[in-house]
């Protein structure tokens, strides 16, 4: 597929969100640590925010931005993706050199899914980090299918193969046969709360008692609590490493 790489254009953040839209449950919207540092990714790392266009259309989208990681790989935090976005926009304001590249988001125009359109942003995350002289990227991925499994435990699901021995999962896959490596499951990637109001806004569903309900869109169950007016969820991810 022939395509051109997206970087550096007005309302970039606008159009992008015009493809994610589509396609995250809205509870993902509401996470306080990307409310508060997404808006400087394209004011801080803007050459690090790019989008694929084919044919007048975007395509695809990929986020990412620098970070100093100067630990083993295997004690990345349990906080993954939101760990990653603070820390980067922080390294910067320090003035601290990054050594690595880190993944936020890719993803695919909807209609446009299916076509392993998702493997060329990888491809294009990893040249970026080249380009900037990094030498890994790492990246707390969701996988693309547990969200229909919410009550498997995510370390079982990982494990999940197909008769022919890849992975289940498409977008583990996906980074498998780009040679990543799955380093370990990061249990509290995100953590989203809100009132009970607010949940049954965003799932469409009446909690009236307190339990652990499934809902669209989520790895793993999420918690009411009436009387604390509480709705949370703990989000687990997976981190994958590409040494380059």
């Amino acid at each position: 597929m022939k395509y051109e790489v997206i970087k550096n254009i007005p309302h970039h953040k606008e159009i992008q969100y015009e493809i994610t839209k589509e396609l995250w449950p809205e509870f993902m919207f509401h996470d306080p640590i990307s409310n508060k540092y997404w808006d400087k990714l394209f004011e801080l790392f803007s050459e690090f925010q790019f989008s694929l266009k084919s044919k007048g259309e975007i395509i695809a989208i990929g986020q990412c931005l620098p970070l100093y990681w100067g630990k083993p790989f295997e004690d990345l935090p349990e906080e993954g993706w939101e760990w990653a976005l603070q820390k980067g926009i922080e390294d910067n304001f320090k003035g601290i050199e990054p050594n690595v590249l880190t993944g936020l988001q890719i993803a695919v125009n909807k209609k446009h899914q299916g076509k392993g359109i998702s493997s060329l942003v990888l491809k294009e995350m990893a040249a970026i980090a080249k380009e900037k002289g990094l030498e890994n990227v790492i990246i707390p991925i969701r996988p693309s299918l547990k969200s229909l499994y919410p009550l498997i435990d995510i370390e079982d699901y990982i494990n999940w193969e197909r008769d022919d021995g890849t992975p289940y999962d498409p977008w583990i896959r996906v980074h498998k046969r780009f040679g990543g490596e799955i380093i370990k499951v990061c249990h509290r990637a995100m953590k989203i709360t809100g009132t009970i109001a607010d949940w049954e806004r965003w799932t469409n569903l009446k909690f009236l008692q307190d339990d652990q309900y499934v809902v669209k869109g989520a790895l793993k169950p999420i918690n009411i609590d009436l009387d604390n007016d509480l709705g949370s969820y703990i989000e687990p991810n997976i981190w994958v490493l590409h040494r380059l």
